[in-house]
């Protein structure tokens, strides 16, 4: 009897007055049930709106051009807190040109070369220092060259090694106090070519699926301290790595350099801007893996349908350099 008087009173409560007209306002005004639901959505996203990276200390290597100066650009759009690097100054000085950043916001801009361990450790500190402790680290310089591994030096392997994969690696450990204080997030770029090995890029390959490695690894080491690693393979991305490509042999299918660059502009489907919205979102959200483009996300599918032959499927439509 009780249950069936507080149901009567409930519904009672969600009538409107029988006699005259009630606007919908004053109906929802004075009925108590109505919106829960609409109150539930503002509690749950009350303090969601502040932008993930606001204020957050943030350092980006690679950004004197491509994806690392449209992260770096967005990053200050967003007022982060930014230490942006590379070793190319001019480009460095461009990118904090081209920033629509608060004047609140506190940027440094230095020359760094990931491939120098004392240098970064120097680094590390510094931004310490004179920014904080790092909240998020996007490690995005790299570089690649051309030619097959019979034909490519040694000491062309060890230099793309040296600062694709040992770069990353040093930046992580150079910055993992910092973001273990901060329960910070670890953002290393990896490829399309982390995915799948491909001809006259053995270098680039071997430094990306170490990345991919690497990261996926100190992933489950550092998740029970609150740091989140994302390992990121974007596909073909408008930027400048082919075209600065240096050339240790010409692969068979071409006679010149120029022929490269014409197939990896039409390869490059993804812009850096729309590059750098995919990896900050996924970075934002904590996600392990995040592909970039749909040709990455295609390549990654046809590696697990044919692990051993994909190769033979994919060439045909892979320029030499992806990203």
């Amino acid at each position: 009897m009780r249950r069936r008087q507080v149901a009567t009173i409930r519904c009672s409560r969600q009538r409107p007055a029988a006699t005259g007209m009630i606007s919908p306002s004053g109906f929802f005004a004075d009925n108590p049930y109505c919106f829960r639901g609409e109150a539930r959505r503002k509690r749950r996203t009350r303090g969601i709106m502040r932008d993930a990276f606001e204020g957050k200390v943030c350092v980006v290597t690679g950004a004197a051009s491509g994806i690392g100066r449209a992260v770096a650009i967005n990053l200050a759009s967003r007022g982060a807190a930014l230490a942006i690097s590379d070793v190319n100054e001019a480009g460095l000085a461009e990118t904090r040109a081209m920033m629509n950043a608060p004047a609140s916001n506190r940027i440094r801009v230095d020359r760094l070369d990931v491939a120098d361990a004392a240098a970064i450790e120097r680094y590390a500190a510094l931004i310490k220092e004179s920014l904080g402790e790092a909240d998020y680290v996007f490690n995005i310089a790299g570089l690649t060259r051309v030619g097959t591994f019979e034909e490519t030096p040694l000491s062309s392997f060890e230099k793309i090694m040296d600062v694709n994969f040992w770069g990353v690696v040093r930046m992580s450990k150079a910055f993992l106090p910092q973001l273990i204080a901060t329960k910070g997030g670890l953002i290393n770029i990896s490829s399309l070519f982390g995915f799948i090995g491909y001809a006259g890029q053995a270098h680039y390959c071997a430094s990306k699926f170490g990345v991919r490695g690497f990261s996926e690894t100190i992933a489950q080491e550092l998740e029970p301290k609150g740091v989140r690693v994302t390992s990121v393979h974007p596909g073909g991305v408008a930027t400048a790595i082919a075209r600065n490509a240096a050339v240790d042999a010409m692969p068979a299918q071409y006679t010149e350099k120029s022929e490269i660059d014409a197939r990896f502009d039409k390869a490059a489907i993804t812009s850096p801007e729309r590059a750098a919205e995919i990896i900050l979102d996924g970075a934002a959200k904590g996600r392990r893996r995040v592909v970039v483009g749909r040709d990455a996300k295609v390549a990654s599918f046809i590696q697990r349908l044919f692990p051993e032959s994909y190769w033979r499927k994919l060439t045909p439509f892979l320029p030499t350099d992806v990203t």
